[in-house]
């Protein structure tokens, strides 16, 4: 496309749609269907600032981390690269630092550094050494709280935030509230009453908390006090150390965005209520018995399953909605699973294919997401619409289903006046937007802004358009919400990717692109077993469960598809069975499944820890 003028496309769309309209479009989320942001967040950062708001009832603020443990000069980004596992470690083995005597040497420090980054701090893109940049604290205790990393909270895009409100399910409100003592009916209670006891009644928190008790008033940042007599691990012991030498929690947010924490819950409510019952019944069942680090580790599998599975359900439900204007709410897209975790070639092959077909899906959602964004705009500085809106008292909060199905018969043109006033109005706006763009030299877009015969409904022409405009980070970030959700490439993840050659139709030559593939690591396996001997209601004792149930569970519950192929794809009957022998064998192997014989009803999965009755 030629640019006579040099506009950018943004400038373009201000011209016609007004600055205000722009700003608020010009995103690649939608909060009222996916609360998370459509960017890349690190799954291993989040659990601390979930601690954080359970405990303070605010979304988390600056520290003192760089302060205590950075060069004392310096410019604020100078500070942060030289703040390392190295100086953290010369800080606490410091002569005031009477925790860590016999730790002044070099030496004695190395070992230090050595132990605070194999199980408290990870540098940045995990990289391995002392002298690498901290960007992130893992959940060893629930002091990491205290610990500002990574510094700046709007980095997780939302994910705790979105976290703490699925789990504390709070009814009706706008955001998510101080509970009283009344909230110990829930499992997540949020802060609590001054009589109160969050370390007990909070589940989560209960967990990670050993040694805890709330000494002071309830905002008081520096209340949190630890029992010295009490025994705990070298990784929990280390990360309070940490935390103490800070004095205090980092206060709350300031500035944009505030401290409260948004009562935004996904669109798919069906999959974020099996997300917030697994985590209640896995650590519930296990905090007290599963060695703290393998505890950590399948937590985060946890909500890997359970983050991926809300994407992958607001995924379904948005394109539905799309395509009828109503919210079904519907399960997870269904994917094929590599269980020999890459080994097999074949099956490795079939799983690429099948995470290749999701991706596809997922091309058409950004444009979604801009009508989405789009509809609500106009609706919501529509008089008429406001009028219904209160007489109807329709709910965009926690849930936002009532609004989304409004604005589905808004685009399906179901509720006159309304919806062909709105409808009207972005006739007019694909218009005037197709006559600015000729001038400025964008024909293509003005072509098809005008192509109402082709499409008809003028709030996908603009939504086509205005997402193209947006350029190639709309796809690339929607890549990274999924890998991110899914916590690739980690030990305890739930997907790998590769970089690989393979030559595309009409190309001259191979061509380099990135492939993914579902699989199930050792960790993640761990934890899908030892969840699902877990009974229905709030019972801790484990019941006896099938080999042939557990991978029926895993289909219905969450899409992972093991012996059966996803919908629209071949797979042999011979592969599907190769790829059930080898989740066999590897249950077998971790020692998660028995069975006296051949008997499909006498394989029985057994956990590693907890007794079977």
């Amino acid at each position: 496309m030629s640019d006579a003028v040099g506009a950018t496309p943004r400038e373009v769309a201000a011209e016609v749609l007004g600055p205000r309209m722009t700003r608020e479009i010009w995103s690649h989320s939608y909060e009222k269907v996916l609360p998370i942001s459509v960017l890349g967040f690190d799954l291993s950062a989040v659990l601390p600032a979930v601690f954080y708001m359970f405990r303070f009832g605010q979304r988390r603020g600056p520290g003192r981390f760089v302060e205590t443990f950075g060069p004392a000069e310096g410019t604020k980004s100078h500070r942060k690269r030289n703040t390392t596992v190295q100086s953290v470690a010369s800080s606490l083995a410091s002569e005031d630092a009477s925790d860590f005597l016999g730790f002044e040497g070099e030496v004695e420090k190395a070992i230090l550094g050595d132990l605070l980054l194999c199980y408290c701090l990870e540098n940045r893109g995990y990289d391995l050494g002392r002298s690498k940049p901290i960007q992130r604290v893992a959940p060893a205790h629930y002091m990491a709280a205290w610990i500002d990393l990574p510094d700046m909270v709007g980095n997780l895009r939302h994910v705790p935030e979105t976290i703490v409100a699925i789990l504390a399910n709070q009814k009706k409100t706008d955001y998510v509230q101080e509970t009283t003592s009344s909230g110990k009916r829930t499992w997540f209670p949020v802060v609590g009453g001054p009589e109160d006891d969050i370390f007990t009644d909070n589940v989560l928190l209960r967990a990670a908390s050993k040694g805890m008790h709330r000494r002071s008033t309830v905002g008081d940042l520096a209340g949190d006090c630890f029992n010295e007599d009490e025994a705990v691990g070298i990784d929990q012991l280390l990360t309070i150390r940490l935390a103490q030498a800070l004095e205090a929690a980092p206060a709350s947010m300031k500035g944009k965005g505030g401290a409260a924490i948004p009562n935004r819950r996904p669109i798919a409510s069906q999959v974020s209520r099996a997300f917030s019952e697994d985590i209640r019944k896995f650590v519930r069942a296990y905090a007290s018995s599963v060695p703290r680090q393998a505890f950590v580790e399948m937590t985060e599998s946890c909500m890997a399953v359970g983050l991926s599975s809300i994407v992958a359900g607001v995924v379904e439900v948005v394109l539905g909605w799309a395509a009828t204007g109503d919210v079904a709410d519907q399960s997870p897209s269904s994917v094929f699973v590599d269980t020999s975790a890459g080994a097999d070639r074949g099956l490795r092959s079939i799983a690429e294919q099948s995470m290749d077909e999701y991706l596809r899906k997922l091309e058409r959602l950004p444009v979604v997401l801009m009508a989405l964004r789009l509809l609500d705009y106009r609706s919501r500085n529509n008089s008429a619409v406001q009028k219904r809106f209160e007489r109807d008292e329709l709910s965009s909060s926690p849930v936002a289903k009532e609004w989304v199905d409004f604005l589905g018969e808004v685009l399906h043109d179901r509720c006159p006046p309304e919806s062909r006033q709105i409808l009207d109005g972005f006739e007019i706006l694909a218009q005037e937007l197709a006559e600015e763009s000729n001038e400025k030299g964008y024909y293509a877009a003005a072509k098809e802004l005008r192509g109402d015969d082709v499409q008809p409904n003028p709030v996908w022409r603009l939504a086509e358009t205005l997402t193209s405009w947006q350029g190639r980070h709309v796809r690339e970030n929607m890549h990274k919400l999924v890998d991110s959700s899914l916590h690739i490439d980690r030990p305890n993840g739930l997907a790998t990717k590769r970089r690989t050659r393979r030559k595309a139709s009409g190309s001259a030559g191979p061509q380099s692109r990135v492939v993914r593939s579902m699989v199930f690591t050792d960790t993640v396996l761990e934890y899908l077993v030892h969840r699902h001997v877990l009974p229905s209601g709030s019972g801790k004792s484990l019941r006896a469960v099938s080999f042939g149930e557990f991978i029926a569970v895993l289909r219905k519950r969450y899409g992972f598809c093991v012996d059966q192929a996803p919908p629209g794809m071949m797979v042999s009957n011979a592969v599907l069975q190769a790829n059930r022998s080898c989740l066999e064998r590897r249950l077998r192997d971790l020692g998660l499944l028995v069975g006296v014989n051949d008997a499909e009803a006498m394989k029985r999965l057994r956990p590693r820890f907890g007794e079977m009755p």
